[in-house]
């Protein structure tokens, strides 16, 4: 019997597709070193012994329509910065964008299995692959984000040649409000759009701290309690976005600057290249001591 995870396993192993790696686990009876054979064999397995590095460099680029109305940001990872600089690995991260935004996968299995929008018969798993075999690095579609407005303006910004892409949904404002908000949540990274946002767990974990805070100062517990609720503003000026003061006018707030332009932001995301990927620290000396070992 072949399960999901087994299908999963082999799937990061070799970069093969979801349906590929299925077929070949039930020909080989759930025999994991069998599969990865058979699919190297059929030579969909190209890259299936860099499946172990970790890739934590790569770009985050994104895909707006031409009216505004879908957008995507998509992270793509690579092994080495190196990489993200080769024209056509942002070519295909580009794609990959544009894919996310037109053909709308529900997630990136999905994503994986959908015929890619450049050449029909062939999957992006399979694209994918051979990007890996003739760039020689790892590469993963690791998330991404997609948006479509029905009444408002999807607008993305991409920070740092790639390091960070930002996509808003704006309702009844124009573009250069929409790249304003863009900019600020990439500098300012809000978590959340507004107080509303923040789950009751994480607000009474930070009243908690700030209580312990105000009692460690020397204040009564009844009065820690009061100097709580004054200081619980400056937490949520800091991770909700309508709370930030503006970058560009830090004496206004972004729930002020909306209000003057009478807008409102329906929904955002924030995606920063290898966020939460645990990156191999290499010992140079080591390892030569270890080959002459």
């Amino acid at each position: 019997m072949v399960s999901a995870a087994m299908v999963k396993e082999l799937r990061e192993k070799t970069g093969a597709g979801m349906m590929d790696c299925k077929k070949v686990l039930t020909e080989a009876d759930g025999d994991m070193e069998k599969a990865i054979e058979l699919l190297r064999e059929r030579g969909i397995a190209k890259a299936a012994k860099k499946s172990d590095r970790i890739a934590a460099e790569g770009l985050v680029l994104g895909y707006v329509t031409e009216d505004g109305k879908v957008g995507s940001v998509v992270e793509v990872n690579s092994e080495t910065d190196f990489v993200a600089q080769n024209a056509e690995f942002r070519s295909f991260v580009e794609t990959v964008a544009k894919q996310v935004a037109i053909k709308n996968p529900a997630d990136v299995d999905s994503l994986l299995e959908q015929e890619w929008v450049e050449e029909a018969g062939k999957k992006v798993a399979d694209v994918l692959v051979d990007k890996v075999a003739k760039i020689g690095e790892k590469l993963s579609i690791r998330r991404f984000v997609r948006f479509e407005s029905a009444d408002g303006l999807v607008e993305k910004y991409i920070h740092g040649d790639g390091k960070i892409a930002v996509l808003v949904n704006v309702k009844n404002g124009d573009s250069t409000l929409a790249k304003d908000i863009c900019m600020q949540i990439a500098a300012a990274k809000p978590e959340f759009l507004n107080r509303e946002a923040v789950p009751q767990e994480r607000l009474d974990k930070e009243m908690e701290i700030l209580k312990v805070q105000a009692m460690n100062e020397g204040k009564p517990e009844a009065i820690a309690e009061k100097i709580v609720q004054g200081r619980i503003g400056k937490f949520y000026s800091e991770i909700c976005l309508v709370e930030q003061p503006f970058v560009k006018d830090p004496d206004m707030k972004v729930e002020d600057l909306l209000k003057s332009k009478n807008a409102e932001i329906l929904e955002f995301a924030r995606i920063e290249k290898g966020e939460g990927i645990e990156k191999k620290e290499e010992n140079f000396a080591e390892e030569v001591m270890k080959q002459i070992k």
